[in-house]
């Protein structure tokens, strides 16, 4: 899918799906927090929000399996699986969907931040479960506050590091400014996979 304003731009469209795709394989590379991920079984996208308001979703992490890597659970006494995905001929284990312009109108650091904090629900064992933490908080620990303020720490840690800038330059900018500097926006569009009751498969 294309966002465009429908002039001719010097630069050409902004794939957006590339470029995250290519600062996420570098977060990994350079971050012992992140190493487990295998970015090549990420389904990075952005879907297009309705307004331009700063609040709402900014970004979402999909697992692509139930809890331990398992392809089927139960609930509600009836067996579930979930749809799959493959780009190309390698299968996802997770989507990362990013919400625009939201995503992109905020702030650099928040930017990175939210990057991290979907990263780092990806579970350890990169098994297309998320990372579950003990207790009732199962997915940002007991404060989402201290969650967040820990990928700030990581953000700062990686930027530390200097990897290249060409890398994140693009955050520094908001949307209306990549659209004006590029003509338009694109990249990769998935939806998010439904559950498949079991008995429905076998009946087919």
């Amino acid at each position: 899918m294309e966002l465009s304003t429908g002039r001719v731009a010097t630069l050409g469209p902004f794939d957006f799906t590339q470029s995250m795709v290519a600062l996420c394989h570098d977060i990994t590379e350079r971050h012992e927090a992140f190493a487990h991920i295998d970015v090549s079984r990420i389904a990075v996208c952005f879907s297009q929000t309705r307004s331009r308001v700063l609040h709402g979703l900014q970004a979402k992490l999909t697992p692509m399996r139930f809890e331990g890597g398992a392809l089927e659970c139960r609930r509600r006494g009836r067996k579930w699986t979930v749809q799959r995905l493959y780009v190309g001929q390698r299968e996802m284990y997770y989507i990362l969907t990013f919400y625009l312009p939201r995503f992109l109108d905020h702030t650099f650091s928040e930017k990175f931040i939210t990057i991290l904090h979907e990263l780092y629900h990806i579970s350890p064992n990169f098994d297309g479960d998320i990372r579950r933490f003990g207790g009732r908080y199962h997915v940002h620990s007991a404060s989402q506050q201290d969650y967040d303020g820990q990928m700030d720490v990581y953000a700062r840690e990686y930027l530390s590091s200097k990897p290249p800038e060409q890398l994140y330059n693009f955050l520094r900018h908001d949307f209306r400014t990549i659209l004006r500097q590029h003509g338009g926006v694109i990249g990769l569009q998935v939806p998010i996979p439904k559950l498949i009751p079991l008995d429905q498969l076998k009946s087919a």
